[in-house]
Parts: structure tokens; C-alpha cells; sequence
């Protein structure tokens, strides 16, 4: 297992600028590949997707490939893969598109520790449809969902559960395994926001037993678009709303109007980038997947140890990711002080992290932070000890100021 941080940080442009960006959760800086591969997209002749042209075979091809690439990071079907505008308005349509099999007396659960992408959709969808909401809570004092806090409002009735494979505002990654089996036994499906943590663990959809699995691209160094997995049987059974002329074949009839060709090329070279992390890596692109993930979890492992050492250090600062299980990012906020003050201070020093909610807005609130949320600082493939170093140095001298 070999990571190279020095080479990684040579493909991103952005760092040029001399930022350290722990704001990776928001959105990653984007490698060279990707960019290249986007021009190259739009460089080429491109139309709307078919077989007699060059423009339409390329447009056909880039799709194509791109739901392979992303089958391959997720171990999914390709028949499975549907894109999106984002992860947001995947769930809205999903929603919609499951709401229309609920009736009165049906039950949903959602839980306080996701983004509220993953809320609101099935909140209001369950609202229109005459079913009921469930609140699946989490403790504040550990961060930490379990599987006791889903089968607490699971009942005969619930037809579907939705719930986050990694908090994006405290890195709480719940059970999901176990808590899959538990929603099926009781026959309901579940659907998996997986956005936060696909950016920092290799995901097995199957093997997490999510019946439906969402990221977005521009969390893992890709462009800004979303992406949802699920067995292409399932799909079938939807009837989504489209438009009469549009293709009614899975994955399609779920992809309003013309994709977005130039970012699913992005996201391709993305998802070769992801798979190029471990130099000394070979075999089949999963296989590569595998070995730079693992080798990305080591780095990313050894800077989150950097970073909680160097908070213990200082005084002043309350640590609010605490769950045993979490990826490399931390929420923060001081003893008398303003964590947008703590923003703004570390970004004139060239360290960019943000404060606020980050729309984990229930999370926030069940934290007792209410809408304002901490300081996120999160993790990417491109941060080194470096940056870490600037970020603690910066929070030290904050809290002297």
C-alpha cells in the first residue's frame, strides 16, 4: 500500500493558490484528469446520444463509460445507475416516484442525523401522500445512531426508511449493515445517503444492503452532478413522472431531459483518479478501487489523529464528533467565541474552514447548537501535515486573539 500525498497535491491547480482546504465535505478541488477530461468532452463533436454521427456516438459512449466507472466504485450495475442534477433532487424524484405506492397509515422514518436532503424529501412526500413520519433520534453525547434507534420506530407498517451512511456535519458513520437487515425483516426498503461517506471509504452497495444509494461526484473530486445506485429490478418497478416522448427503459426513465455528457466524462476520470491513489496498485479497476482506498484511509486516518491530538491541546474548544466509527471530519465550536469569527480568521490566513449547519440542520439542533452549527473541518485526498499544522496553528493563535 503506498500513498504519494506530494504527487496527489501536483494534480490539483487550485492548491497553486496556497490554501489549506479542509472544506472536502462542501466539495472537493478538482485534479488535473478531470478537467482534462471535461474539455475534452466539450473539444469533441458532441450531440444528443446515438449511433450515426460522431457527436452521438461520443455523447454515447460517455455515458456508457461513466455508469461503468460508477458501478465500479460502488459495486453496483450499471443498468442500476442513474444520474441526476444532485443528490437533492434525486431524493425529491425518488420520493415522489415511491410516495405514489403509500397511503394513510403507511409509515416513513427519517432520522435527526442526516442532511436534510435526506428529510425533507420524505417528510413532505409522506405529508402529501397521507403517511406517517417517524424520528429516528441519535445520542448527542456520543454522536452515535444505532441499530436500536431504528427498530425503536420501526413498525409493520413502514415502507421505507432513510438514513445516512456517514453524517456530513459530525463523520458519524451508523451500523448500516445491520440496520439493512433489521428494515427488511420488517419489509421496508432503505435509502442511503451516501454522499458524505463515499468520498473517503470504498462502498458496497450490496453488501450494505441499501436498496438505494446516493453521492454526488463533487465530493470525490468530480463535478457537480448526483448519482444513485440500485438494483435495476427495483427501478423497474417505479413509475416516475416523465415526459411521453422519453425513453422508458431503466435507467433512463429516471433522467429528465439531456445529461450533463461533459461531467459524466469528469466523472469517469474521477473515479481512475480514485483508483490511481495506490501507485503500486494493478488489476481490474475495482480491484485498483480497493488498494486506493485502503491506502486513502491510512493518510486520512493519520492526519484525523494529527488534528484530535492538537485539539486536545488547546483549551477552549468543544470536539462534537465523537462516535467511534467516523470519517476524517470534525465539528467544532469555543467557549465564548463565534465559530464564524473562528472562519473568517482562519481564512485570512489562507486555512478554509467553514462554520455552520451545512444543512444537517435536525443534527444540529439535536447537538444543541441550534441553526448555527461549529467549525467543520474536513478531510481530502490533496491535505497533508502541512495543512493540518497552518489549521492548528491558526486555531491556536484565534484563541490567544
Amino acid at each position: 500500500m503506498s500513498y504519494d500525498v506530494t504527487g496527489v497535491r501536483a494534480q490539483f491547480p487550485a492548491l497553486a493558490a496556497g490554501i489549506a482546504h479542509f472544506d472536502g465535505p462542501g466539495g472537493t478541488q478538482t485534479p488535473r484528469p478531470v478537467i482534462q477530461a471535461i474539455a475534452d468532452a466539450l473539444a469533441s463533436p458532441l450531440s444528443n446520444r446515438g449511433q450515426e454521427i460522431a457527436g452521438e456516438r461520443n455523447a454515447a459512449a460517455i455515458v456508457t463509460e461513466c455508469r461503468r466507472a460508477m458501478a465500479d466504485l460502488l459495486a453496483a450495475e450499471p443498468a442500476g445507475i442513474v444520474f441526476g442534477r444532485s443528490a437533492t433532487q434525486l431524493a425529491y424524484d425518488f420520493s415522489r416516484a415511491l410516495a405514489k405506492t403509500w397511503s394513510s397509515g403507511d409509515e416513513v422514518v427519517v432520522t435527526r442525523l442526516d442532511h436534510d436532503s435526506n428529510i425533507r424529501p420524505w417528510v413532505q412526500a409522506a405529508e402529501q401522500a397521507g403517511a406517517t413520519v417517524r424520528w429516528a433520534d441519535f445520542d448527542p453525547s456520543t454522536g452515535e445512531i444505532t441499530v436500536e434507534d431504528i427498530r425503536a420506530v420501526l413498525s409493520e407498517r413502514t415502507r421505507l426508511v432513510a438514513v445516512t451512511a456517514a453524517s456530513n456535519l459530525i463523520g458519524t458513520r451508523p451500523p448500516i449493515v445491520e440496520i439493512s437487515r433489521l428494515v427488511h425483516e420488517a419489509g421496508a426498503l432503505l435509502y442511503v445517503d451516501g454522499v458524505h461517506r463515499t468520498a473517503h471509504s470504498l462502498v458496497d452497495v450490496e453488501q450494505l444492503g441499501a436498496d438505494f444509494y446516493t453521492c454526488s461526484p463533487y465530493k470525490f473530486l468530480g463535478p457537480h452532478h448526483g448519482v444513485l445506485a440500485a438494483r435495476p429490478a427495483l427501478l423497474e418497478t417505479l413509475r416516475p413522472d416523465k415526459l411521453l416522448p422519453s425513453s422508458d427503459a431503466v435507467p433512463e426513465r429516471f433522467e429528465l431531459g439531456t445529461l450533463p455528457y461533459e461531467f459524466l466524462a469528469g466523472t469517469r476520470a474521477a473515479v481512475d483518479f480514485l483508483a490511481g491513489l495506490d501507485a503500486d496498485a494493478t488489476g481490474t479497476r475495482r480491484e485498483r478501487l480497493t488498494a486506493g482506498f485502503a491506502a486513502l484511509e491510512d493518510h486520512e486516518e493519520g492526519l484525523k489523529a494529527q488534528i484530535g491530538k492538537g485539539l486536545s491541546e488547546l483549551a477552549g474548544i468543544t470536539v462534537h464528533s465523537r462516535a467511534a466509527d467516523r470519517t476524517p471530519t470534525t465539528l467544532l465550536t469555543f467557549e465564548d467565541r463565534d465559530t464564524t469569527d473562528a472562519y473568517r480568521y482562519l481564512a485570512a490566513r489562507g486555512v478554509h474552514a467553514p462554520a455552520g449547519s451545512f444543512y444537517a440542520l435536525e443534527a444540529s439542533r439535536r447537538l444543541g447548537l441550534g441553526d448555527t452549527g461549529g467549525l467543520r473541518v474536513g478531510l481530502a485526498p490533496y491535505n497533508d501535515a502541512a495543512d493540518v499544522d497552518r489549521l492548528l496553528q491558526g486555531l491556536a493563535d484565534f484563541l490567544r486573539s
